[in-house]
């Protein structure tokens, strides 16, 4: 897109950085005899520690995993100071855009941008692009959207048709679901307060599913390997949250933000497609039924493990 730019293709090696997952953000604070538990895999003594694990994932929900703001925790346990931290961080991206995109799509790019969360809080998450600004098409948004996913600031979640292996063959480029780089960024452009996510305040429950797949979005990219879809019927009468593929295995994973239990979607998934392995995340404890594993919000990082 620049002309006159070169670059050293062959003498450069690439290293993705994301933030500190849910997992890092525990050693970072000093956990990390929580982090063993989690990793041994040890559910009688993740139980015994359940309410600690739903407090430090409430806090991650806030502060999230970009490093400034989990360091300025770790130095002042001042939730104001972090979201003047993440506040910054949002100017950057936004002057950043100014410095390095191609005029012609800085407006665009930054309407994009700022609708994701209200993207995020519908019911039916696809992207509609007329919630940018009514009558808003593809083809005006498409240099926008590609740049924002090409320099990382957001994720891009397309629909598969099917889950068959190999997914990516069943893509669906045309609907698809938008998300943050981290969970600490969305709550700091939504301005949420510290205490109605610490808190668990009624006031959130309109948007916590927001926040909860957001977090097992940005847990399941921290392992870049794993390819990433969602899944909805052709009507929308049922849609899978994510479809991920982890060696030979179709795997749906349906998230709840409490302890609901009820996942109407994936047992019609279940049902219609006969996949063997199936998640439901929630907080609820670790439960593995014949074709259905619970797995807890806050050991979904270890789902490859568990699995």
């Amino acid at each position: 897109m620049h002309e006159g730019t070169s670059f050293p293709v062959g003498k450069v090696d690439f290293i993705d950085l994301y933030p500190l997952n849910f997992q890092e953000f525990l050693l970072a604070i000093g956990e990390e005899k929580l982090v063993n538990i989690l990793n041994e895999k040890d559910w009688d003594l993740i139980n015994i520690f359940k309410d600690k694990f739903i407090s430090y994932l409430r806090e991650y929900y806030f502060i999230g995993g970009m490093p400034e703001a989990v360091n300025k925790y770790i130095e002042t346990k001042d939730y104001k100071k972090v979201r003047n931290v993440q506040l910054k961080l949002l100017q950057a991206y936004e002057e950043d855009f100014s410095k390095h995109a191609p005029n012609d799509i800085v407006p665009r790019l930054k309407m994009l941008w700022n609708s994701i969360p209200a993207q995020l809080a519908k019911e039916n998450k696809k992207f509609i692009y007329g919630l940018i600004k009514e009558g808003a098409r593809a083809k005006e948004y498409e240099l926008a959207l590609s740049w924002l996913i090409d320099c990382g600031l957001i994720y891009k979640i397309d629909r598969v048709t099917k889950p068959n292996i190999p997914l990516i063959a069943y893509q669906d480029t045309s609907a698809f679901k938008l998300y943050i780089l981290d969970v600490g960024i969305l709550g700091a452009m939504t301005r949420i307060d510290e205490k109605i996510l610490l808190e668990g305040n009624e006031i959130f429950t309109e948007f916590k599913g927001s926040f909860t797949e957001q977090f097992v979005l940005t847990e399941l990219k921290s392992n870049k390997d794993i390819p990433i879809f969602y899944w909805s019927a052709e009507k929308a009468t049922a849609e899978i949250d994510f479809v991920i593929q982890l060696g030979t295995n179709i795997i749906p994973i349906e998230v709840k933000a409490s302890e609901n239990l009820q996942a109407k979607s994936l047992k019609t998934f279940i049902e219609k497609y006969k996949t063997t392995k199936n998640v439901r995340t929630s907080m609820s404890n670790y439960r593995k039924e014949e074709k259905l594993i619970n797995i807890p919000l806050y050991s979904i990082g270890n789902i490859e493990k568990l699995i």
